[in-house]
């Protein structure tokens, strides 16, 4: 039987949530905050593992649901993924929520607490909305390599050739409360490659694309906008050189391992899901670097 209600004589204060999608689960996530923001005094870890299409996607985020058990909220079609998702928390003996299901019923039960039943509480003016606005305002500041000073304090920084949604994609970032910087190659523009290299804070992740896309993406925006025009007969558009382009790119990301997406066949909120997945993992890397140094 799955635990729902808390047998404890104290209520959980802290535990870890996770919100596992097929999608880009940006409304499961809204709905989850939604949910746990009419419980006070709480101190939830959310863990989120979005785009889930396969088995092998689906038991990475097992092994993470199985290191430290919590309820669990999530979307899935497919109904033998849902399956074995659920199989497992009862296993765990945690809650297992399909969204559709009421959820902050089930929330109060296994918390032992009584909702507030307060509605929008999620958007009041607090700390995380803040932290949203600050977050914006960094985006816009380090947009297309405009400064470097400062940009160790960024969560990410994307590097990609052009046309390749680097700015809505840290502008999405930043409207989840992560600071995000780009910095944009440019063939006849040195790119300060050691520098970057050589922060230790940031997540850096390189976004490709296929270069017949990126011709076609660069001839679109450079009919639209007539100030651009005299990019029209140089090699901007050149197939050949934007395919230098995308192999010079592959070859720096290779060279500092740095993780790729490929946004050709992907939206930007499905970017952003992504991204947001890589940091999560880093994050945790460097918390976990940072204790050994400590225990050393």
């Amino acid at each position: 039987m799955i635990k729902t209600i808390n047998q404890t004589k104290d209520p959980i204060r802290d535990f870890h949530v996770y919100l596992v999608s097929d999608a880009t689960g940006t409304t499961l996530q809204g709905l989850a905050r939604a949910a746990l923001s009419q419980f006070d005094d709480i101190n939830p870890v959310e863990r989120f593992w979005p785009m889930i299409r396969s088995e092998m996607q689906l038991d990475r985020a097992l092994q993470d649901i199985r290191k430290k058990p919590g309820p669990v909220l999530f979307t899935f079609v497919d109904k033998q993924l849902r399956k074995k998702l659920q199989k497992l928390c009862a296993e765990l003996d945690v809650p297992c929520m399909p969204i559709l299901d009421p959820i902050l019923r089930t929330m109060s039960s296994y918390l032992g607490l009584p909702s507030k039943g307060v509605p929008g509480l999620q958007h009041s003016l607090d700390e995380e909305y803040f932290k949203r606005i600050d977050a914006v305002d960094f985006a816009l500041s380090y947009d297309d390599g405009r400064t470097l000073d400062g940009l160790e304090d960024a969560d990410v920084i994307l590097v990609g050739v052009s046309r390749t949604s680097k700015t809505p994609t840290c502008i999405f970032l930043a409207r989840r409360g992560i600071k995000p910087a780009n910095i944009p190659l440019v063939p006849t523009v040195p790119f300060p490659e050691e520098q970057i290299a050589a922060l230790k804070g940031p997540l850096i992740v390189g976004l490709t694309e296929s270069p017949k896309r990126l011709e076609n993406l660069r001839r679109s925006r450079l009919n639209a906008d007539e100030e651009q025009k005299h990019f029209r007969d140089n090699d901007y558009l050149d197939l050949d050189k934007i395919e230098d382009e995308i192999r010079h790119a592959r070859r720096l990301f290779s060279k500092y391992k740095w993780p790729v997406i490929d946004v050709t066949r992907k939206s930007v909120e499905e970017t952003t899901a992504e991204i947001y997945a890589l940091l999560q993992r880093h994050k945790s890397k460097l918390r976990k670097e940072k204790e050994g140094q400590l225990d050393g």
